[in-house]
């Protein structure tokens, strides 16, 4: 019989997350950058040229609350909006020269904050671990619908 005080999926997911987002930025904290921040970089250094709202929108934050972000990470010499070709409201995000050393900065965060939660697991362990969140994902992914497809998909 499962023991009824024993955490849900949901709330041990949750709480994985949650506590990698917080040693993350532990671990980030000198960088000077909000954990958001990070995420827009992280997000535009795979989809260069999206338009503000798409990535507000894949990122799950208000368009204002994006505008925020890209205008101070513009003052940076991070990121720059260029127009759209056609449709003058629209901006697309690029990265500067200046973000490409943060970026790899961020990666071996992102790989020293893994390797910390990973600990005591496996190679065989961790490569099991990533393959059942996938398919928990791609079942999700599926079951959302056609919209929710399409964004997670592209971000994959």
């Amino acid at each position: 019989m499962p023991d009824p005080t024993a955490p849900t999926l949901g709330f041990l997911l949750n709480d994985v997350a949650r506590l990698l987002r917080k040693r993350f930025e532990q671990n980030a904290g000198a960088s000077g950058l909000t954990r958001a921040q990070w995420q827009v970089l992280a997000y535009l250094s795979h989809a260069e040229g999206i338009s503000q709202g798409g990535l507000a929108d894949i990122l799950e934050v208000e368009p204002i609350t994006l505008a925020r972000q890209v205008d101070r990470l513009e003052a940076a010499d991070l990121v720059e909006r260029r127009p759209h070709p056609s449709d003058r409201r629209i901006k697309r995000l690029y990265l500067r020269p200046a973000a490409l050393p943060i970026l790899g900065e961020m990666r071996a965060v992102g790989e020293a904050t893994r390797a910390e939660a990973l600990a005591g697991l496996s190679e065989e362990d961790r490569e099991r671990l990533g393959e059942l969140l996938s398919t928990m994902k791609n079942n999700l992914v599926q079951l959302c619908g056609t919209s929710c497809r399409q964004k997670e998909l592209a971000h994959d």
